[in-house]
């Protein structure tokens, strides 16, 4: 069995005292919850709050992004060892947002999460399409794609706690949600070409997490498939009850 990941990504919200708000409030409600693993992604200047506010707790911090240099003339970015020094060991990388405003590509997005796995950090990795590859049924196309050219030159005994996000990039933050019949076929094709990259062993265990307008209403149903081991968490991961009640599907 592969243990679910329940992730937020609070993207650009919240200062350091909304912060320390939300985890006074979420962790009673996710007290104990042993199930799954509950990971949230706050914007830099929050992660110490949050790592400060979720000491001892049954949750997790990472960051939103890295860099994949040590140090260097890189301004407004951030190195694996200073996550690390701070105490986060998950990240974020490739997320359609970064693709889609800030220039990241398959290539930049391979180096990251090439540094980010050999600093020993735990990587979500995004893939997905956009609607009009979706509409063009071109989607297993992109997915294959993005796979192959972020886990170039990368081994399987490397990408050992590689976690990757299928996010249909036409549903994030539209309020519409892939099917979960739909979600699960566009894992399937990520585990295959994860098989064809490292073996079926790795792909077999390869954690695959949905994100695209998960909400407490779909939660249950999404993550009820089989090839679907938990959720990347937007706008939904930013209220408390919200948040609890995905994890608690």
């Amino acid at each position: 069995m592969r243990k679910k990941v329940i992730a937020a990504n609070w993207k650009m919200y919240k200062t350091p005292d909304q912060t320390r708000d939300f985890f006074r409030e979420f962790l009673p409600l996710v007290s104990g919850h042993d199930r799954d693993e509950i990971v949230v992604c706050p914007p830099y200047i929050d992660l110490a709050a949050a790592l400060d506010s979720a000491k001892g707790a049954n949750v997790a911090i990472g960051a939103q992004n890295v860099h994949w240099k040590e140090e260097g003339a890189f301004t407004g970015e951030i190195s694996p060892g200073m996550l690390l020094t701070l105490g986060v060991p998950y990240v974020i990388i490739g997320h359609s947002e970064r693709r889609q405003y800030f220039g990241e590509t398959d290539d930049t997005v391979n180096l990251r999460l090439k540094t980010a796995l050999e600093a020993g950090m735990t990587p979500i990795c995004c893939v997905g399409e956009v609607l009009e590859e979706r509409e063009a049924e071109l989607t297993e196309d992109v997915l294959r794609r993005q796979c192959v050219r972020a886990f170039h030159s990368i081994s399987a005994k490397k990408a050992a706690k590689l976690i990757i996000a299928y996010e249909p990039v036409w549903a994030i933050g539209t309020g519409k949600t892939a099917t979960p019949q739909l979600a699960s076929e566009a894992h399937l094709v990520i585990r295959e070409q994860a098989s064809e990259i490292f073996g079926k062993e790795f792909a077999d265990n390869l954690r695959i997490l949905y994100g695209g307008s998960v909400k407490p209403e779909n939660s249950k149903s999404l993550m009820s498939e089989e090839e679907i081991d938990g959720a990347l968490v937007g706008g939904a991961s930013l209220d408390p009850k919200s948040f609890a009640a995905i994890v608690k599907y």
